[in-house]
């Protein structure tokens, strides 16, 4: 027993900052800029929050699958970025979209936060515990980066991407890999809330996200490949059998460098990075959904999926579409 994708939807904020725009902000340019990442343009919110990116999402997924609300077993949100503490972004989403019957929560993995999200869901499925799940990634990071760093405004977007999954018997998702390394999460971090009651005043260390570029570089590089090799070994799957390969949307160089360990045509990687950014947990199934809707995805084809980032987090699986 699996699951199997049956329906993708995807939402973006309508404000879109081309590389231009970021020039006349900072000291920055479009070609330095593209040269360093492949981007050339990011969704920002205007007031579109994490849950209603999400919903949107969702809402165009379940149309795309055939599926009514109320239908869904189990509502999965991946997110690093939500509004509230309580109510998490999965109920504020139950109950604007009318999943009445999910059940439903919130799941951090930040950039590996929907491949998790979707294991977790293979998880229930296989189990018995529920028949189908709808699951999105859903971020709107622009509010947590300092817009006064030129080294890591300019690579983040906002958005949000769904989709339905269903029980299946056969083809889905063939097998998965999953890691952490909480050792090394330092490379890339972003505090909450500062600890102060009566007692004690903390302040924060970094409001903002802090990264290490080139660790977090080296670490993509190096982990991806293995994962996706480790995975291609579990299912017994060749890697010339993979179609295309669905990577987390980082940096136009770490997909390259990924591509050449693999010794794999860079072609059977598909980017929309140029036109969205790094959205994070939003960015695989942003990317599944694009792929769908032009039809490029055929059923039958052989997918492998893989994310990786703060934690540190990584993880891949084999799919059938």
């Amino acid at each position: 027993m699996s699951v199997k994708i049956v329906g993708t939807g995807s939402a973006l904020p309508e404000n879109q900052v081309l590389n231009t725009d970021l020039e006349k902000m900072m000291d920055t340019s479009d070609e330095w800029i593209r040269e360093r990442t492949g981007i050339v343009g990011r969704h920002i919110s205007t007031g579109e929050t994490v849950a209603d990116l999400a919903v949107k999402a969702c809402e165009r997924a379940l149309d795309n699958a055939g599926y009514a609300p109320e239908q869904i077993d189990l509502l999965l949100v991946a997110t690093c970025t939500p509004e509230r503490a309580v109510p998490s972004v999965a109920c504020q989403v139950q109950s604007r979209v009318g999943a009445d019957s999910a059940v439903a929560m919130d799941l951090n993995a930040a950039c590996a936060g929907f491949l998790f999200a979707l294991h977790t869901a293979f998880a229930y499925v296989e189990a018995g515990i529920y028949k189908n799940a709808l699951i999105v990634g859903a971020e709107v990071l622009s509010k947590i980066v300092d817009w006064n760093d030129r080294g890591t405004c300019i690579l983040f977007g906002d958005g949000a991407g769904a989709v339905v999954v269903e029980k299946t018997e056969k083809g889905g998702i063939l097998g998965f890999v999953q890691h952490s390394d909480g050792k090394h999460g330092e490379v890339l971090r972003c505090d909450t809330r500062e600890l102060k009651n009566p007692y004690v005043s903390v302040p924060m260390e970094s409001p903002f996200v802090k990264m290490d570029g080139r660790e977090v570089f080296a670490f993509a590089v190096r982990q991806v490949p293995a994962g996706i090799r480790e995975v291609l070994e579990k299912t017994g799957k060749r890697i010339e059998e993979v179609d295309l390969f669905v990577l987390h949307q980082a940096n136009k160089r770490i997909i390259e460098g990924i591509a050449k360990r693999l010794s794999v045509d860079i072609e059977r990687f598909p980017v929309n990075l140029d036109k969205v950014g790094n959205m994070s947990s939003a960015a695989i199934p942003v990317l599944l959904d694009e792929l769908n809707r032009e039809g490029t995805l055929k059923r039958g084809m052989t997918l492998i999926l893989s994310g990786f980032g703060a934690g540190l987090t990584w993880g891949a699986c084999v799919l059938e579409w």
